[in-house]
C-alpha cells in the first residue's frame, strides 16, 4: 500500500467510527429513551466499527460474489474487534468494573450470537449499499482536505484518550461521588475527570471501582491481561515457528526456516494467532467444544485470509498460496486449514492455554515485569528491522541503488541472498 491508499484507509476508520456512534446512539435512544454518547472516548467515535469496517474494506473485494463468505468474514470481524473492545476497555481501567457487557458473539450465548449477527448483518449491508457512495466521495477528496481531516481528528481523538485515561487512573465512582459531595474544587482538571465519569457511568450502567479483592494484582500476569498476553505470543511464536519447521520437513521433505523475523526461531503468525484466539474465546472455556470449534472454524480462517492480504500490501511479498488447493478462498486460505483452526481452537482454548497460563502465574512479579519489558523491547526492534528488510527487498528490484544511509544498511546486511536464504518460500507480490 502507497501512502494515498493508508490515508484513504484512515478516513474509512473515522467515517465508520463515526457511523458506528450514529447507529449506537439511536439504538440506545430508542433501547432508554435517553442520549447515550457510547463509547470509551468522548468524541463520537467508535472505532471498533471503523476496525471492523477497515477489515472489511481490505478483505471482501477480493471475495466479489460470493455473498455468504463475504458475510462470514463480516462476523468474524465484528465478533472480534467487539471482543477486543471489550478487553481493552478492562486493561486501560484496571481498577473499575464496567457492569454488565452487552451479550457478544464470543460470549457463549444463544442470544450474543444473534445480537452480533444482526450487528454484523447491518455492517454487511452498509458495506453493499453505503461503502460504494462513501468510496466515490473519498476517492474525489483532495488529498489535502483528507491530510488535515486524518491528521486534526486522530490529533483530537489522542487528547481525549488521554483525558480518559487520566480519569481512569486517577479515581473512579466513589471518588466522584466525594467531589461531588465536596464541590469547592474548582480544578479544571477535576472538572473534565467528574464530565467523563458522568459520560461513562451513562454509557455503562453499573461502572464502580473494584474492590480490593479485584484488584488482587500481586500475583504476575493474573488473568488475561497485558504481561499474560506477551508470554502467550511468545511461547506460541516459539512453538509455532518448531512445528511448522518440522512439519515441513517430514511432510514435504524440505527443512527450512518458517520465522517470521530476521533473528530467532519466532513466528508472529502463529503468535498473534494464540493472542486473538485467546482473547476472542476466552468466554467459551467451559461452553461445548463443537461451539469452539466453530468459532475457531471462521475466526482462524479469516485471521490467515488477513494475515496474507496484509504482509502482501504492507511487505509486497507473498509467503502461502494455496490457489492450487481445492475449496481454497482467494489462495489466502482454504476450507481444509480453516477446519484445522477450528480443531486448533478447541485444543488451544481448553487444553493448551490453561496449563501455559498456570505456569506462567508462577512466575515471580517482579522479575516477570523487568523480563517482560526487555522481551517486548527486543521483539519490537526485531519485527520493526525485519519490515524494514523486506520492504527494501520488495523494492530493490524497482530501485537497486539506496538512497540514504539507512537503505544502504539494509542492502549490506540485509540483502537478496541473505533474504532468499531466509525465506526461500517468499516471493514477490508484484
Amino acid at each position: 500500500m502507497d501512502g494515498g491508499q493508508w490515508l484513504d484507509l484512515g478516513v474509512y476508520l473515522l467515517i465508520y467510527s463515526f457511523l458506528g456512534w450514529c447507529a449506537e446512539v439511536l439504538y440506545y435512544a430508542a433501547a432508554r429513551r435517553q442520549f447515550c454518547n457510547r463509547g470509551f472516548l468522548t468524541l463520537p467515535f467508535l472505532l471498533s466499527y471503523g476496525m471492523a469496517a477497515s477489515l472489511m474494506i481490505l478483505t471482501l473485494p477480493a471475495l466479489a460474489g460470493r455473498y455468504g463468505i463475504q458475510f462470514l468474514f463480516t462476523m468474524a470481524a465484528v465478533a472480534v474487534t467487539e471482543s477486543m473492545a471489550d478487553h481493552l476497555n478492562r486493561q486501560l481501567g484496571p481498577g473499575v468494573h464496567w457492569g454488565g457487557e452487552r451479550p457478544r458473539a464470543l460470549g457463549g450465548s444463544l442470544r450474543g450470537l444473534i445480537f452480533s449477527a444482526a450487528v454484523a448483518a447491518c455492517c454487511y449491508i452498509t458495506y453493499l449499499v453505503v461503502h460504494p457512495l462513501v468510496l466515490a466521495v473519498v476517492t474525489l477528496a483532495p488529498a489535502l482536505v483528507k491530510k488535515i481531516l486524518v491528521g486534526t481528528l486522530f490529533a483530537l481523538m489522542a487528547a481525549d484518550f488521554v483525558g480518559v485515561m487520566y480519569t481512569l487512573r486517577t479515581g473512579g465512582p466513589q471518588a466522584y461521588a466525594h467531589r461531588e459531595a465536596h464541590s469547592s474544587e474548582g480544578r479544571i482538571a477535576s472538572r473534565i475527570t467528574d464530565g467523563v465519569w458522568r459520560r461513562l457511568q451513562r454509557a455503562y450502567p453499573g461502572i464502580r471501582e473494584m474492590t480490593p479483592e479485584e484488584q488482587d494484582r500481586c500475583a504476575f500476569a493474573r488473568g488475561i491481561c497485558l504481561d499474560k498476553l506477551v508470554w502467550v505470543f511468545l511461547i506460541s511464536a516459539l512453538l509455532g515457528d518448531v512445528i511448522e519447521t518440522f512439519w515441513c520437513g517430514l511432510v514435504d521433505h524440505q527443512w527450512m526456516n518458517r520465522s517470521s523475523v530476521l533473528y530467532g526461531p519466532f513466528s508472529f503468525v502463529w503468535g498473534l494467532g494464540a493472542v486473538v484466539l485467546t482473547v476472542a474465546l476466552r468466554k467459551l472455556v467451559q461452553r461445548d467444544s463443537f461451539l469452539v470449534f466453530a468459532a475457531g472454524f471462521v475466526i482462524g480462517g479469516t485471521y490467515e485470509y488477513l494475515c496474507s492480504v496484509f504482509t502482501e500490501l504492507v511487505f509486497g511479498t507473498v509467503f502461502w498460496d494455496y490457489s492450487a488447493m481445492p475449496l481454497n478462498i482467494g489462495g489466502r486460505t482454504n476450507v481444509l486449514f480453516c477446519f484445522f483452526w477450528g480443531l486448533l481452537a478447541v485444543v488451544w482454548i481448553k487444553v493448551i492455554y490453561p496449563k501455559m497460563s498456570q505456569v506462567i502465574e508462577r512466575v515471580p512479579a517482579l522479575a516477570g515485569k523487568v523480563v517482560t519489558w526487555v522481551v517486548v523491547l527486543v521483539m519490537v526492534c526485531n519485527g520493526l528491522l525485519t519490515g524494514a528488510a523486506m520492504i527494501r527487498y520488495s523494492a530493490r528490484p524497482l530501485q537497486p541503488w539506496p538512497v540514504n544511509a539507512f537503505e544502504e544498511f539494509l542492502d549490506r546486511q540485509y540483502g537478496d541472498d541473505v533474504m532468499k536464504a531466509r525465506w526461500p518460500n517468499m516471493i514477490s507480490a508484484a
